[in-house]
C-alpha cells in the first residue's frame, strides 16, 4: 500500500438522516449541510425513470451518454467531443487528478474551497499550494499568478466557491486563463452556477478559445439528482480525448442517463428551483445584516457565516432538527438554502440562541 494513503484524511459523507435521528432521538431532522435541492427532482425524472426499460438490466448502459451529450453539446454549442461524463463530480476530480499529476507536481487552490481537490492531488503524491481568498471571499487571481511556479500543472477555481458562495466573472476569469503558462490547467468547477442571478456567468464558451481551461458542471445541485450521480466535464477537444483514456467503461449507468436526460429537458423546473433559492438567499443575507453577523454575499443555494463558537450553534441547531455544516473554517457555519418553512424556523432558532 502507498504510504501517502495510509496519511489520508479522507472525505466523510454524512451519516444518513434517519440513522443520525435515531442517535439523537429526533422526530424531525432537516439536512441543510449538504447543498441538496431542498425541492426535489422534476416529475418528469420520476416518469422516465418509472418507463425506463427494466428489462435492459442486463445490458451494459450505452457508454458514450449519446442522447445527453447531444443534448448538452447543442445547448452550450460544443463539440460533442469536448465533453466527458463521470459519475458525478467527485469522478471528473479523480480522472483529472491522474491525468494531470504526477508525484511532486504542484496544484493550487484558493482557500477555503472543495476539499476532494486537494484530497485527489495528495493521492496523486502532488503538492498542494493554497491561496487565501482576498476579504470580500473572492478568489485572489493576482496572488495566484505570483504563486505559479514551473511545477504548477493545475489550478482549481470553484464558481460560486464553495463553501463562501461568492462568484467571479467569466471576463476575471479569461484575464486570469489569458496570463497563466498553457500547459498549466485551469480547472473551473461551475456545480453551483444555475443559482448565479448573474446572466452568461459560466466560462463554457472560454473552451472554445484557450487550450488549458475545462469547465465543470453537475446534475447534483438544481436539477436535484444528488442520488443518481451525474457530472461531466468540458474541454478543449484534443485535452478531453486523453482524459476519455482513463474514464471507466459504462461508469454512467442507464437510469442515471435517463434522468439525467429528463432533468435536462425540463428548463421550467430548474428555473422555479432558482427562483425559490433566489428569495429565499435574499432573506438570509438581510437576516444576517440585520443581526450584524458577518457574511460572504451568496451566488449558490448556501450561506457561509461567521459566528463566535460556531461549533456549539451547531450543536444547538441540530438537536432541534437542523443540520448545518462545520469544521470548513474556524468559527464559520455553512448553510443549504432549504425551504421558506424551514428557513423561517431556523432564523428563529438562530435569533433565539443570540
Amino acid at each position: 500500500m502507498k504510504k501517502i494513503i495510509q496519511q489520508l484524511q479522507p472525505y466523510i459523507p454524512e451519516k444518513p438522516l434517519e440513522q443520525l435521528k435515531q442517535e439523537l432521538g429526533l422526530k424531525k431532522l432537516v439536512r441543510l449541510s449538504a447543498n441538496e435541492n431542498p425541492y426535489g427532482t422534476s416529475p418528469t425524472v420520476k416518469e422516465a425513470v418509472l418507463n425506463w426499460n427494466y428489462d435492459q438490466s442486463n445490458r451494459y448502459p450505452d457508454g458514450d451518454a449519446t442522447e445527453l451529450r447531444g443534448l448538452i453539446s447543442k445547448k452550450f454549442e460544443l463539440d460533442p467531443e469536448q465533453i466527458v461524463f463521470g459519475v458525478g463530480l467527485d469522478e471528473v476530480i479523480v480522472m483529472l487528478s491522474r491525468v494531470f499529476l504526477s508525484p511532486g507536481d504542484v496544484e493550487m487552490v484558493s482557500t477555503p474551497t472543495f476539499s476532494e481537490y486537494a484530497l485527489h492531488a495528495e493521492i496523486e503524491q502532488a503538492n498542494i499550494t493554497k491561496v487565501p481568498v482576498l476579504a470580500s471571499g473572492q478568489i485572489d487571481f493576482a496572488g495566484m499568478l505570483q504563486a505559479i511556479t514551473d511545477a504548477t500543472k493545475l489550478i482549481w477555481i470553484c464558481n460560486p466557491n464553495n463553501p463562501t458562495g461568492t462568484i467571479e466573472t467569466v471576463a476575471d476569469i479569461e484575464k486570469f486563463v489569458a496570463k497563466v503558462p498553457d500547459d498549466v490547467m485551469v480547472l473551473v468547477d461551475e456545480a453551483y452556477i444555475d443559482f448565479a442571478s448573474e446572466p452568461n456567468a459560466t466560462a463554457m464558451s472560454l473552451t472554445k478559445k484557450y487550450p488549458n481551461i475545462v469547465v465543470m458542471r453537475t446534475f447534483s445541485k438544481a436539477y436535484g439528482l444528488a442520488n443518481f450521480r451525474v457530472g461531466y466535464a468540458v474541454f478543449p477537444q484534443d485535452v478531453g480525448e486523453n482524459v476519455q483514456k482513463v474514464r471507466l467503461p459504462y461508469n454512467v449507468n442507464s437510469v442515471a442517463q435517463v434522468a439525467a436526460t429528463a432533468a435536462f429537458k425540463d428548463t421550467e423546473f430548474v428555473a422555479d428551483v432558482v427562483k425559490k433559492n433566489d428569495f429565499e438567499r435574499e432573506l438570509w443575507e438581510e437576516f444576517f445584516e440585520k443581526e450584524k453577523i458577518k457574511y460572504y454575499p451568496s451566488q449558490a443555494n448556501f450561506v457561509f457565516f461567521e459566528y463566535p463558537d460556531a461549533n456549539k450553534l451547531a450543536d444547538y441547531l441540530l438537536h432541534n432538527g437542523y443540520l448545518l455544516r462545520t469544521g470548513l473554517q474556524k468559527n464559520w457555519l455553512r448553510l443549504t438554502v432549504g425551504t421558506k418553512t424551514d428557513n423561517e424556523e431556523l432564523r428563529n432558532l438562530i435569533y433565539s440562541y443570540k
